[in-house]
């Protein structure tokens, strides 16, 4: 896989702002789109954004409040209006299916498979993985990682040519792990002209939660971490009754899970300018910045 791009299309909590939609957050593999959350504006937002709704492979839904799943149906049928015919398959906690039951009609000319998830693995993709942990939030909340297949190391061309494999498909068979023969009847190992494998990348997504380990779990040595940040410190006690974060608890998980990078997202609509929060996180995890609708970061 070459390319991993993270866009956010959303980055408020409850309710939107002038500035700020509500949660939605699209992961870029190669062109294809997973999209994680769904809220209400969701589809208007991917029109304003680079990111093109008719690559979206999968859908994911951490939990059953509006503001990450409202704009779902709404969603739905205008890929139907739009003559999508590929399958998509939407994964999310218990209630997704009943609550996509009660959409009396989504004229849809596509297959939708709705899958109700449990911990662990959800989905096996081509180059990558998605799996989901449950997080501390009021209802039934799962946090999620994607992660990237092992990549194979960095061939060595030089190595190659002097060792006197010629260019073509021999090349190709190295690169594969494979040994191959000359015509001199020299045996030339991949490991020989292949770097050590490269561990995949990782991207966890946390949001709605208080704390917890399951979240330091799927950031464990993660590339990035984006994960909510609803309240600044001094409103722990109103986090913590609501099932949030603050600014401090987000950099402590990153910090314990050892990740790259944080982005903070999902803030509360009382925060006009997000920059006090990001420096109470980086008093905790010097590598935070803030997230913001249709920011795009490259992993």
């Amino acid at each position: 896989m070459d390319d991993i791009r993270i866009t956010f299309l959303g980055t408020s909590s409850a309710s939107p702002t002038l500035t700020r939609n509500v949660a939605s957050l699209a992961v870029i593999l190669d062109g294809r789109v997973l999209l994680f959350d769904c809220g209400e504006g969701t589809q208007q937002q991917l029109l304003r954004s680079t990111v093109r709704s008719g690559s979206i492979d999968a859908i994911f839904i951490t939990h059953l409040h509006g503001d990450h799943l409202f704009g779902l149906p709404g969603l739905l049928a205008t890929l139907g209006l739009n003559a999508r015919t590929a399958p998509l398959t939407i994964y999310g906690p218990r209630g997704l299916h009943q609550f996509l039951d009660a959409v009396p009609y989504l004229g849809n000319p596509y297959e939708i498979s709705i899958v109700e998830i449990a911990e662990g693995e959800v989905m096996r993709g081509d180059g990558f993985r998605v799996v989901a942990a449950p997080l501390d939030h009021r209802i039934e909340c799962f946090g999620f990682c994607v992660i990237e297949d092992d990549r194979r190391g960095t061939f060595d061309v030089e190595r190659a040519l002097a060792l006197g494999v010629p260019e073509g498909p021999k090349f190709a068979e190295l690169h594969r792990g494979a040994d191959v023969t000359l015509a001199d009847g020299r045996v030339v190992r991949s490991a020989d002209v292949v770097g050590a494998t490269r561990r995949g990348r990782r991207v966890a997504y946390c949001t709605d939660t208080r704390p917890c380990a399951n979240a330091i779990e799927l950031a464990r040595d993660a590339e990035l971490l984006i994960h909510e940040s609803t309240y600044a410190a001094d409103m722990a006690t109103e986090a913590h009754e609501r099932g949030h974060s603050t600014t401090t608890e987000a950099a402590r998980v990153a910090a314990d899970a050892r990740c790259g990078r944080l982005l903070l997202t999902h803030f509360s609509s009382r925060y006009i300018d997000v920059a006090p929060l990001v420096a109470e996180a980086r008093t905790v995890f010097p590598a935070t910045d803030a997230a913001a609708d249709f920011l795009t970061v490259r992993v």
